[in-house]
Parts: structure tokens; sequence; C-alpha cells
């Protein structure tokens, strides 16, 4: 089994296959998986819209998860790279459609002074299993059975 610290991010809104997928292909490259769950305002400042869920509601849905050692909020303000720097780990694992660079991710490494393997994992099924069409399909639903008050 590889060793070291494996770090993993998202936002972990309405879980669904691919994340669980995501995350145990994270665990596979190295010996303990943190993962760093988004707070509720980079969700709302990055993908434009509230999280169904809370942030911590969401960090204790994922911690329970088989896979994974230890979950984290991600920063409350300031650079949210930050985690790395805390959490040293030797690979950051990316999902397919996080939208951070790796460039971005090799940048900020290089001015702290750290050095880790950055992978890029691959979806499952993302035609599937996507959090957006989860709150899409959601949304149908409710409109079908006249729940509009509810926010999705």
């Amino acid at each position: 089994m590889p060793e070291g610290k494996v770090l993993a991010f998202g936002a972990f809104d309405l879980l669904h296959p691919g994340h669980l997928f995501y995350l145990e292909k994270a665990k596979k490259l190295g010996s303990e998986l943190v993962v760093v769950v988004a707070r509720d305002k980079t969700i709302e400042q990055e993908k434009g819209h509230a999280p169904v869920q809370s942030e911590k509601e969401r960090l204790e849905i994922v911690n329970a998860l088989k896979a994974v050692d230890r979950a984290v909020l991600g920063e409350k303000g300031g650079n949210r790279l930050s985690v790395i720097a805390r959490e040293m780990p030797e690979v950051i694992a990316l999902g397919h459609d996080h939208k951070i660079a790796k460039k971005e991710i090799e940048t900020y490494l290089a001015e702290q002074g750290l050095s880790c393997k950055i992978v890029r994992l691959p979806s499952f099924r993302r035609k599937k299993f996507k959090s957006s069409l989860t709150r899409k399909k959601i949304r149908r639903g409710k409109d079908e059975l006249g729940l509009d008050k509810m926010s999705f």
C-alpha cells in the first residue's frame, strides 16, 4: 500500500456515488485520506448558490465514510490553499471537475517551499452522478409536487 497522507477537496453537497468513487480512488493513493469540505460561503462564491446541506452536516457525513480517515472544514478566510501547508500531504487528489487549476496549486507549493504530487482523478459516470443533476431532479420533483417554497 502506498504510504503518506492524501488531501482531497470538495463541497460534497448532496453526496452521490461519484463522490464515493472519487474518495475511494483518492484513498488508494496513500495510507491516510484527509478530506477538506468546502465552507458554505466558499460554495456560494464559487458555484453561485448556497449548499443544500450545511457545512457541519456535510462534514459529519464525509467523516462517516469508510474511505475517509479524517475530514476538516476548509479555510474561513484568507488563502483557501493554506490547508495544504497545515496538513502537509504527500499527494493532493483533485476531482475531475474541481475548478482549481493544477498550476495554481503548484505555484502555491513553490511559494511555501512545499512539494507533493498532484493527481487529477477520473469521473465516475458523470452524466448520471453530478450534484447539479441531483439538484435539477429535486427542483423538477418539487415543482411537480407544488413545493415551491423549498430552495435547492
